[in-house]
């Protein structure tokens, strides 16, 4: 969706024409539950025609699918002792991280110290909900599965965070 009713607020090029009331009502139309529901919400800027035409060497996908692909093995492993070895996960319905209700969260979430205050200090200074920490436990295993971590450090809690920009805007 756009930010704004205009479609402007966050473009560097072009000035928005809405003022905060306007861009208010807008983002209120959708319910601050329905916002909690979802896991990652970020604002992505408009891409410059210099970046899309840069030829620089990125890294690549065959990479990037590698690295995906062993986290969700990670998390398939994770979760086939939660239904037995023999159904692969499949009693709990349960393969990845973002499917964890509170007591895998409990289980599998488990944060260094400096990790825990930094989420102890993301909730109390943004307001974040309930429903948002809980979402915010399952993209930092996400993140740690990617980096290869048991543990949940503040790095990852520091990125989770991030993904979760729309709640501290508006």
């Amino acid at each position: 969706m756009h930010p704004c009713p205009c479609g402007y607020l966050t473009d560097p090029r072009k000035a928005c024409r809405c003022n905060t009331t306007k861009i208010a009502n807008y983002l209120s139309k959708i319910s601050g539950p329905l916002w909690d529901r979802t896991d990652i919400h970020i604002e992505i800027p408009a891409v410059k025609y210099k970046e899309l035409t840069d030829t620089h060497d990125a890294e690549p996908s065959i990479v990037i699918k590698a690295r995906v692909e062993k986290a969700a093995a990670i998390q398939r492993d994770r979760f086939s002792a939660e239904g037995g070895s023999a159904s692969g996960g499949k009693k709990e319905g349960i393969f990845y991280n973002a499917q964890m209700n509170t007591k895998l969260i409990k289980k599998y979430c488990s944060l260094n110290e400096e990790a825990k205050e930094l989420l102890k200090l993301a909730m109390t200074e943004l307001g974040l909900s309930a429903r948002a920490y809980d979402k915010i436990l399952k993209v930092s295993r996400t993140i740690a599965d990617l980096a290869g971590s048991e543990t949940i450090l503040a790095e990852h809690i520091s990125e989770a965070v991030q993904y979760r920009s729309l709640d501290r805007q508006w």
